[in-house]
């Protein structure tokens, strides 16, 4: 299936892939790595902008599940994503890359207000833009957070970089025979409840016609070849 023509991405990466091959936190070494690729998507033209979750730090509906207040802990695991954008920040800086971080939940000692304007700014003038601290609410996830930036930058598609190669009709990890999706509509995603985001996130890319792409960032240079039309991914968008 070839990807649709994109001038302007939004590249949403889970916090877990920050963590490499470590059990928790943050792996510089994987950050940098990552940031490469994050580069080599702008070097080719595209304005990138990025959503990083916090699961490697904390999620907050797993601190709810053992008794921490779910309001509480959906505010901690944004700040999480705070960190890991920080950390994103720093890695593309040092390869030169001019990059802005905008927090949803204001904190201006360490980085920007999220301001929408302000951001189409940035990514005019080539900077990349990572948004943090989702929505700003709690029982919001950053999948929705990621869409919901994604139609306010007007973005022309959304990149899910995730564990696996695409949308399985099963979960490929517990079913050898899962069958791959090379193209899929977010009806279906919906009625199946396909792992691909969740429900709200997947519901404003329907409403807002945001292609959603879901690949493996955790093959090297996977982002360029996806871009590229010639990597493995599954691409959720209205039927045809």
């Amino acid at each position: 299936m070839p990807m649709p023509e994109i001038k302007r991405v939004l590249l949403k990466l889970s916090g877990e892939v920050l963590m490499g091959e470590q059990e928790y936190g943050i792996d510089p070494g994987y950050v940098a790595r990552l940031a490469e690729e994050v580069k080599t998507a702008k070097d080719s033209g595209l304005e990138v902008c990025l959503v990083i979750g916090g699961g490697n730090i904390f999620r907050g509906i797993a601190g709810a599940a053992k008794g921490l207040d779910r309001t509480t802990g959906d505010y901690m695991g944004m700040l999480a994503t705070v960190m890991n954008a920080l950390a994103m920040q720093n890695a593309l800086e040092k390869l030169g890359v001019q990059t802005r971080v905008q927090s949803a939940i204001p904190m201006s000692s360490v980085c920007e207000p999220y301001i929408r304007r302000r951001a189409e700014r940035h990514l005019e003038k080539g900077r990349i833009v990572i948004f943090a601290a989702g929505t700003g609410n709690p029982f919001f996830t950053t999948d929705t957070g990621a869409a919901l930036r994604a139609a306010e930058m007007n973005c022309d598609a959304l990149m899910k970089g995730t564990s696996v190669d695409g949308v399985y009709d099963s979960d490929p990890k517990h079913n050898p025979d899962a069958t791959r999706f090379e193209t899929v509509s977010y009806d279906h995603v919906l009625s199946q409840n396909l792992k691909v985001m969740d429900a709200t996130a997947v519901a404003l890319c329907r409403e807002n016609d945001i292609p959603i792409v879901v690949f493996s960032i955790r093959e090297k240079g996977n982002v360029a070849r996806v871009l590229s039309g010639d990597g493995v991914q599954t691409i959720v968008q209205k039927d045809s």
